[in-house]
């Protein structure tokens, strides 16, 4: 096999492949290991000298297949709780699938007006599903990280125009550090978004009242009247990663109506708050925000990679990233943008596709059903843990996130950490349920997210199982 030439006839046998693997790969994920350690060893089988002549198309997909179904981590299963990771849904999967065939170029209006108006509809329909006014700009980006840059890029370009200075055009040199202030609950992708936009990720000021981190109200308030009315940013945060703890967005936005701030909300699943009236209020006063952010491959269960920015005042975009002003880049013209001028990416997949079937497929009410049981699923998991003699939980559950850790009795608490360290290597080296170490209010812990659409309780209670197993087996080396 030489051309790709070719190779066109082999297209549609090629995707058969795939389809006829679907239904016995997916049928399996109920009892699949969420990491097969084992299968490590095919990856070897992956690489070795590039081909001088190509083995096909056919040949290629058959062995990718092979290696893959084996040796992936199967977090689009019900018992990935590592990271706050969606699985996808029928309807985004098939149209993920509809987006690689079409391959459309879906930044510009003119190479795909099919792409841009689904993502016209698709950016609507979720201001809708989040309650957000719909005179707000928004644009569909890779990831939480991209959608932070884009809407702190917007309050860059904000703040620059209250120094006089066009800093889109113009850049940063000549001026103050930007001020940036937020509670203990911040996630490191805003901070990345400050060094990628040459704001600096150290120039974030965090004001906490406890181990926790939840904001110090007074403090921030009396940082931002030092400022003595030179403008700032405050990030809000909407869901922390450790136990779903959520900045009072209301109180947020009075200060910076108050102070001239910029109000910027991380929501990267947080958001999904909104839509249950069990959680709704944790988001009160996300409306007001002048940027958010929230993540299609974290709750709307979309495939990787998906996220969105929300912008109060859409010209920011504009401003911030376009437009082109070359000839071969035509302006759009009409109801419908060129998203490439309202984000940082110019090169763009159709990500759009996935975000329009699953929200059409399954409605408001589907999605929040989805919340609902998540939020259950969430709680039985604490109540299961709060039972049990040798856990204890870190934090009450919120949200999706649950934290506890492994303490059992006459274990001194000096050896406590590297206790719960053990364990987790033993749950990922087991691989029936897969979760997440992490440090919350200064002591190690297990961390489960629950966002994926196939999860249900008896998930939770299997997780409970296979932690009573492996903390017997530590008991007994010990």
């Amino acid at each position: 096999m030489t051309d790709p030439l070719h190779d066109r006839d082999t297209a549609e046998a090629a995707l058969e492949r795939v389809f006829r693997a679907v239904g016995p790969y997916l049928d399996a994920l109920p009892e699949r290991l969420v990491h097969d350690r084992s299968a490590d060893r095919l990856l070897d089988e992956l690489g070795g000298p590039l081909p001088e002549k190509g083995l096909g198309s056919l040949d290629s997909v058959d062995e990718l297949l092979r290696v893959g179904t084996r040796a992936a981590t199967h977090s689009t299963g019900p018992r990935f709780f590592h990271l706050v990771v969606g699985g996808a849904t029928p309807a985004a999967t098939a149209a993920d699938w509809t987006a690689s065939l079409l391959d459309q170029a879906g930044g510009l209006q003119i190479s795909s007006p099919l792409a841009a108006r689904v993502e016209t509809v698709a950016l609507g329909w979720l201001k809708e599903l989040f309650g957000l006014p719909a005179s707000y700009g928004g644009v569909i980006t890779p990831s939480a990280t991209l959608a932070h840059v884009t809407g702190l890029a917007c309050a860059r370009t904000w703040w620059g125009d209250r120094h006089g200075v066009d800093v889109a055009g113009q850049g940063l040199a000549g001026l103050p550090a930007m001020p940036v202030f937020s509670s203990g609950l911040v996630h490191p992708t805003s901070r990345k978004a400050l060094q990628v936009l040459g704001c600096g990720r150290d120039t974030l000021r965090t004001f906490a009242r406890d181990d926790a981190g939840r904001v110090d109200l007074p403090a921030l308030e009396a940082a931002l009247a030092d400022l003595d009315g030179a403008p700032a940013v405050i990030v809000g945060n909407l869901g922390d990663v450790y136990a779903g703890e959520c900045d009072p967005l209301d109180a947020f936005a009075d200060l910076a109506e108050r102070y001239g701030a910029w109000l910027h909300v991380d929501g990267a699943f947080g958001m999904f708050a909104t839509l249950s009236p069990r959680t709704a209020h944790l988001a009160a006063g996300v409306e007001r925000a002048h940027s958010i952010t929230a993540d299609g491959h974290k709750w709307l269960n979309v495939p990787y990679d998906c996220g969105f920015s929300f912008v109060r005042e859409r010209a920011y975009q504009t401003r911030t990233f376009g437009p082109w002003g070359v000839s071969y880049l035509p302006e759009a013209d009409g109801r419908d943008p060129d998203y490439n001028t309202l984000g940082p990416e110019s090169s763009r997949r159709a990500r759009a596709l996935p975000v329009w079937a699953t929200l059409r497929a399954y409605g408001r009410d589907g999605h929040r059903a989805m919340v609902e049981r998540h939020l259950d699923v969430a709680d039985h998991l604490g109540g299961l843990l709060d039972a049990e003699p040798d856990f204890e939980l870190l934090a009450p559950p919120q949200l999706c996130i649950v934290s506890f850790r492994y303490r059992p009795e006459g274990v001194a608490e000096e050896h406590l950490d590297e206790l719960n360290s053990r364990l987790n290597e033993a749950i990922l080296r087991d691989g029936r349920v897969y979760v997440g170490n992490a440090t919350y209010r200064g002591v190690r812990g297990l961390r489960c997210a629950i966002v994926n659409w196939r999860t249900t309780r008896e998930d939770a209670e299997l997780l409970v199982r296979v932690l009573r197993e492996l903390t017997a087996e530590l008991a007994g080396r010990a």
